[in-house]
């Protein structure tokens, strides 16, 4: 019969929470940004198929997987996501355990003896043995304040779940640009060092021919003038190699040892693909990023009903059925029922109306976000777009420069060194020559980087 009673309360009690208040307009941002890719000279046409890929099907190179897999494993900004997930949806379970009755039970007994002189019970003398289940201080959600509460909850939730995945997007393509600038910072480190070499033997052939009248004092200061920029270039990029390791340990969350370290870019070249855009943008809107703002904005849809149903009455229901006794054997032959119920109707001042007016400009505000976030995805897209259209040309036309300039110097020095032609000749072919691999290094990193830019921008699946 207890059982039966409590059970009639808890559905009878569930039944009644029918209205929602929220409002039922569902907004989106699916007409804030083009519906298909900016067309042009700078991009490159557009390809069917669909859009981005899994990080793995992006890193094939062996050494950068493992490092990526590494990050994944003990970033610090991917373990303070994750906690806020679970933070999140234990908030959740609190706010939707509000929406159903709590039962607790109790038991006690009260046992009084008056003892005379000679050890003998009085009159006086009782036993009172008590149970009690009940439901305590039950709010009926005959409004949906409750409801929505619980919906802005678990959009909470779901926004941090989104935020989680989006934090491991980043470590991923922050990770992988990390390591492909330390490939690229090594490889100028290199031509640097080439260069202070290479100018060292000119300074010090001009050397002996200054010594032997044979040429003048200019032509040496000039040769010693471009072997001290390249020892400061080598000073520099020796702390930027280092500087670039330490951002690495710092994503990867410890120390990323040699063997691991990138050769060169062109060995990584092939190790990293091209993500492809397709031929729409609303790929745009299953974007981490995105698909957080939209979490945030329905929450706050939500919250608004919340707010509304605060102007009705708040019914709140405390029932116990509760058994005494004289006699512990006969504590459950009889039972009482109590139940208090209580109705808060809101009548003049209070916070309601102010309540409600933030809960609306709440809606606005992340609405404004939510387009924002996919007007921004567009963008980033966008720009990885115009800059894969033309880096292959880029790539190739710094590369004829560096064979160009390498021949021009070969030409320039050997001329020089016959005495048919000035060293200022040959001077300028090896600054040109110099300049020349350092910006086909720029360019190398600047495409490899943008194939990872675009993993992050499209908001690739990496569940596989």
């Amino acid at each position: 019969m207890i059982r039966l009673r409590i059970a009639m309360l808890l559905l009878g009690a569930s039944a009644l929470a029918a209205c929602d208040l929220a409002p039922h307009e569902v907004r989106t941002a699916a007409d804030a940004v083009p519906q298909s890719w900016p067309a042009g000279a700078a991009y490159a046409p557009a390809a069917a198929g669909k859009a981005g890929m899994p990080w793995r099907s992006l890193v094939t190179d062996a050494t950068l997987r493992i490092v990526i897999e590494r990050a994944l494993a003990a970033n610090q900004d991917l373990a303070a996501a994750v906690a806020n997930v679970a933070s999140a949806r234990a908030q959740y379970r609190v706010q939707r355990s509000y929406r159903l009755p709590t039962v607790s039970a109790d038991a006690g007994a009260s046992i009084a003896r008056a003892v005379t002189g000679g050890g003998t019970a009085t009159a006086g003398s009782g036993d009172l043995f008590s149970a009690s289940a009940g439901v305590s201080n039950f709010e009926l959600d005959l409004f949906g304040r409750q409801k929505n509460l619980s919906r802005a909850a678990f959009e909470t939730y779901l926004s941090t779940q989104s935020g989680a995945r989006s934090t491991r997007f980043a470590v991923v393509a922050e990770t992988a640009t990390a390591y492909v600038t330390l490939a690229a910072d090594r490889d100028l480190l290199k031509v640097s060092q080439e260069q202070v070499r290479s100018s060292a033997r000119t300074v010090g052939l001009n050397a002996e021919l200054h010594d032997a009248g044979l040429v003048s004092g200019s032509d040496l200061a000039d040769a010693r003038t471009l072997l001290a920029q390249a020892q400061a270039d080598v000073a520099d990029r020796t702390t930027q190699v280092a500087q670039d390791r330490n951002a690495l340990d710092l994503l990867v969350g410890a120390h990323v040892e040699d063997a691991l370290l990138p050769a060169s870019l062109t060995a990584l070249d092939a190790g990293i693909a091209t993500v492809p855009a397709g031929l729409s943008s609303a790929v745009l809107l299953d974007r981490p990023d995105v698909v957080e703002a939209e979490h945030q904005l329905l929450g706050a849809n939500a919250n608004v009903g919340a707010a509304r149903a605060a102007f009705f009455p708040q019914i709140s229901l405390t029932s116990v059925l509760g058994l005494a006794s004289s006699a512990l054997t006969g504590l459950f032959s009889g039972s009482t029922w109590t139940t208090t119920p209580s109705v808060s109707v809101p009548i003049l001042g209070g916070t309601n109306r102010g309540n409600l007016d933030y809960a609306r400009a709440q809606v606005d505000y992340y609405l404004a976000t939510y387009r924002k976030a996919a007007q921004t995805a567009y963008r980033e897209v966008a720009d990885g777009l115009a800059r894969r259209g033309t880096i292959a040309r880029q790539r190739q036309a710094q590369a004829d420069l560096v064979a160009a300039a390498q021949a021009s110097y070969a030409i320039g020095e050997a001329r020089y060194r016959e005495g048919s032609d000035s060293f200022l000749t040959a001077l300028v072919a090896q600054r040109t020559l110099y300049s020349a691999q350092q910006t086909a290094i720029s360019a190398a990193l600047t495409d490899l980087a943008n194939r990872v830019t675009l993993y992050q921008a499209i908001g690739s699946d990496d569940t596989l």
